[in-house]
């Protein structure tokens, strides 16, 4: 199995430190931020396949935010929200945003590694989509390669 990336974002500390030793203990190679702004710091140098997401932070950036700017830096990334309140008008919008889904807190772990297991899979079946279609692009058009270093289309 590929390394599973995770990032965690969520301004509560014990939430945020229990998560992520929690995932860690299950060998998931986890990171936990306290904020939207140091989430997207971090994914500047690093790629993850999901992030578990809080919907309600404090200070400049809220979850939906959040969410848009993961999706414009790094679109194959799934997103899931966590709520901790049912908002069902936030998670639809987070949904028709590119969320991959959302939790309720408080969330069963079981329910989360069930959730984050499906996000994981969706995203490597997504990758594994682009790299047949290049793939076929190159067997159907060969000379386009060597096309495309020239300058010419």
């Amino acid at each position: 199995m590929d390394t599973f990336r995770i990032l965690v974002v969520d301004d509560e500390t014990d939430f945020l430190e229990t998560i992520v030793n929690r995932l860690q203990k299950r060998k998931i190679d986890a990171t936990g931020v306290p904020t939207g702004e140091a989430a997207l710091e971090l994914m500047k140098g690093k790629l993850f396949d999901v992030v578990l997401l809080d919907v309600k932070m404090p200070g400049g950036m809220d979850g939906i935010e959040g969410l848009r700017e993961i999706k414009k830096m790094q679109p194959l990334t799934e997103v899931i929200l966590l709520t901790g309140h049912a908002s069902v008008e936030t998670s639809i919008e987070g949904l028709k945003l590119g969320a991959f889904d959302y939790l309720i807190k408080p969330v069963k772990f079981d329910e989360l590694l069930e959730k984050l297991a499906a996000a994981f899979e969706k995203r490597n079946t997504q990758e594994q989509k682009i790299r047949s279609a290049k793939i076929q692009e190159l067997v159907r058009f060969p000379g386009r390669i060597f096309d495309q270093e020239k300058g010419e289309e």
